[in-house]
């Protein structure tokens, strides 16, 4: 077995390797435009507006690439729409659009240094080697255990490693809450920790609830450090640092808070009108603000020492000394399997009991780097490496795994199948969920039933990969799965999840509603995006588009890969009461084999007739929207409406096989002088003004670049069988999209 040092220099490198990769290839890349030279003296200060508000920490090291031109540099200053940034290299006065590139690197490099430390110290090597050499017997008194609370309660007093293994509804959030508030009544020091900030504040309000409604909440003893302390914590402000820090110092907190304001108010001219002066004030205010936070951070660091539970991040637990050097009773990490193992190690080192609580049955940690190292410990959970998972597949569960075993958010008929196909029958159902749930799956579409495949077999060739990307799109299935989503807003539904393996259908799923539902969103919450964003949270309403058909000829790695059972697990346990899943099952029968997660669940769902086919479409439309109306595609009278009305441009896409009647010909022939007419087809037509010789596997019909017409010309399209259907969508976004692709 590898001594703790060996490991320690294992996870150094990976770490290294991976900062490495970072900055060379860059992660997250941002689009910035106007850049104008605010100070040439070198450093040089540029101002640049933003698409979107970038929350990147002041002092961050970036790169910028303008064209072939690269330099480093940091941030100054990035608020709202408008980021200051130092750049070691002069671009002139003007530089128009450019590449912001951030990755917190620096992250890592602190987790280096702080494993330095574990090195160092025998009693900090102790905890590690007990985190990932697991004891094979347990101490604590199984005669005495009560229930699950009591258990972990137990089983973390005895042991100085525990596992908890909290699938999906088990009451996670509800058992640490508890267990954290039975050691803060003993006089306990505890640190709670997790990779992200919502999984840290969603623990931190249970917690403190639970104390307070036990009266023996004491102002100062939780706290909750770092972090933007959104709304999860709206109903306790009393353990955020800021509000700590106004009560103890009202002068120091008005002065940040003022300086802060005439920041913000400041960056908004700026957007609007572009001055020296104001940009000059605006460092200014930067050099007073750090002066004022400096006084704040040392109040910080005194309230972190004062207080008996600490709830921050595992990267904030890292780089801070406040948090990193101070000693506690029990340390509890949550959503563990997102956290890298040398994350997890460091966690354990900070305290003599350490709780490890995740679902190693959900997505891995992420790394970009292709060394060996950073794949054996930053692409795998500490449950995997630690041996713990090892004793499931045997069929057994490690003595120091804890298992929550009943779900209670998924209603029975979404749950059978994780239930069965994912936990092996180790989780079962709470009796009280198919009642709690009812409400929704009562609601549209498909009333009364809870699990539904919506199969998308035969109604064309419509998957192509993004050209810019390369990640997968399909547009039949997202407006059909807008459809679904719509249904189920009309119908009462409170929130609703688009999920989908392919960042492109994400992201063109954001465009659809940004055009269709700006207004409603408000109304209700409706969220669209990849898997990864989804981990922790739950929807009402969850549809869940797989994107794979025809023509492609092959899966993608995303719903067949090794984490594909991960991605699929998470995507279906977000729902409460209503499971919609979209999905060409023709083409996964013929391209996906058996024992996969994704045909599985496809089997499943036949088996248990939870599927709808294209030609009930017709029952369960009950709530066309004016901009995404669906019709029988042989009835063009609608499209040639649309056709006269066009003011300046149609483009006509014709895959191959697909002809013209005399009656399309007709009405395009007798169009406008004016009107530009673009046919994008592998057979010359003589009557267009551009003729673009390619092809798109689905016919569509676009007008003045904001209607789209998807399904038509009908005549020849591959892949259709009836009922013949047609899209008639007004979006320009999506429009502009498409065009794109060409």
């Amino acid at each position: 077995m590898s001594t703790t040092k060996t490991y320690i220099q294992e996870w150094q490198q990976a770490l290294q390797q991976e900062i490495n990769h970072l900055k060379k290839f860059g992660g997250s890349r941002y689009s910035i435009t106007n850049g104008r030279l605010i100070s040439n003296d070198g450093p040089y200060s540029y101002y640049f507006d933003t698409a979107i508000s970038l929350r990147i920490p002041v002092g961050s090291s970036i790169k910028l690439e303008w064209g072939t031109m690269k330099s480093s540099g940091k941030v100054l200053s990035s608020e709202g729409r408008g980021i200051i940034l130092s750049l070691e290299q002069n671009f002139g006065d003007l530089i128009p659009d450019a590449y912001l590139l951030h990755d917190p690197w620096e992250l890592l490099e602190h987790l280096i240094e702080r494993l330095d430390e574990v090195k160092k110290s025998k009693q900090k090597r102790l905890r590690v080697r007990r985190l990932m050499n697991p004891s094979m017997e347990t101490k604590h008194p199984k005669e005495k255990i009560k229930s699950n609370v009591h258990e972990l309660i137990l089983r973390s007093k005895y042991n100085p490693a525990t596992f908890v293994w909290g699938p999906p509804g088990t009451g996670k959030t509800y058992t640490l809450a508890r267990v954290a508030a039975n050691k803060y009544f003993q006089k306990k020091k505890v640190l709670i920790l997790s990779h992200s900030n919502q999984a840290v504040d969603v623990l931190m309000n249970e917690l403190t609830d639970f104390i307070k409604r036990k009266k023996r909440f004491k102002v100062g003893d939780v706290l909750r450090y770092g972090g933007n302390s959104g709304e999860t914590l709206s109903a306790h402000p009393d353990i955020t640092t800021s509000l700590l820090i106004e009560n103890q110092d009202p002068l120091l907190y008005k002065d940040k808070e003022r300086l802060v304001k005439e920041k913000s108010n400041l960056k908004q001219d700026l957007t609007s009108s572009f001055s020296k002066r104001d940009s000059d004030h605006l460092l200014e205010l930067e050099t007073k603000l750090s002066r004022i936070l400096e006084k704040v951070r040392k109040k910080e660091v005194q309230l972190v020492k004062d207080a008996f539970i600490v709830g921050t991040t595992l990267a904030k637990a890292a780089s801070d000394n406040a948090v990193n050097q101070q000693e506690y009773d029990i340390v509890i990490l949550d959503e563990a399997s997102m956290a890298y193992v040398p994350q997890a190690a460091f966690a354990a080192s900070l305290g003599k009991r350490v709780i490890i609580c995740g679902d190693f049955k959900q997505l891995p940690p992420i790394a970009s780097s292709r060394n060996a190292l950073v794949g054996e410990w930053m692409k795998e959970d500490v449950f995997h490496k630690a041996g713990v998972v090892e004793w499931l597949n045997k069929g057994k569960l490690h003595p120091q795994l804890f298992l929550l075993k009943k779900q209670r958010r998924m209603h029975p008929d979404i749950s059978a199948f994780t239930n069965r196909y994912i936990y092996h029958s180790l989780v079962e159902d709470h009796e009280s969920v198919i009642k709690s749930r009812n409400n929704i799956t009562y609601l549209a579409p498909f009333k009364e039933q809870a699990a539904v495949l919506l199969d998308t077999s035969f109604t064309g060739l419509h998957c192509i990969s993004d050209r810019a990307t390369n990640s997968r799109f399909n547009l039949w299935q997202l407006l059909l799965s807008f459809q679904l989503l719509h249904e189920a807003y009309v119908g009462g539904a409170k929130s609703i999840g688009y999920v989908t393996p392919y960042r492109a259908q994400a992201n063109l799923m954001e465009l659809l509603l940004e055009d269709i539902y700006e207004k409603e969103r408000n109304v209700t919450d409706i969220i669209a995006a990849t898997v990864h964003r989804f981990q922790g949270s739950e929807r009402d309403v969850m549809i869940f588009d797989t994107v794979d058909s025809d023509p492609q000829d092959r899966a993608g790695m995303l719903v067949t890969g090794k984490d594909s059972e991960r991605l699929i697990n998470v995507a279906i346990t977000r729902t409460k009461g209503k499971f919609l899943h979209v999905s060409n099952r023709d083409f996964i029968k013929r391209h996906i084999y058996k024992g996969k997660t994704l045909r599985q669940l496809v089997d499943h769902q036949v088996e248990n007739k939870q599927i709808v086919t294209t030609k009930e479409i017709g029952s369960w439309i009950r709530n066309q929207h004016p901009k995404l109306r669906w019709i029988h595609a042989r009835k063009v009278e609608a499209v040639f409406r649309d056709l006269r009305s066009a003011k300046s441009s149609i483009t006509i896409s014709l895959p191959k096989g697909t002809k013209l009647t005399e009656e399309w010909n007709k009405q395009l022939i007798n169009r406008g002088k004016q009107i530009k007419l673009t046919v994008i087809s592998q057979h010359r037509c003589s009557e267009c003004d551009v003729w673009l010789e390619e092809s798109l596997p689905f016919p569509f019909v676009m007008v003045d670049e904001k209607v789209l017409w998807l399904g038509i010309p009908l005549e020849g399209a591959r892949g259709v069988q009836p009922p013949f259907v047609a899209a008639r969508l007004s979006s320009s976004n999506v429009c502009e999209y498409v065009l794109k692709q060409i």
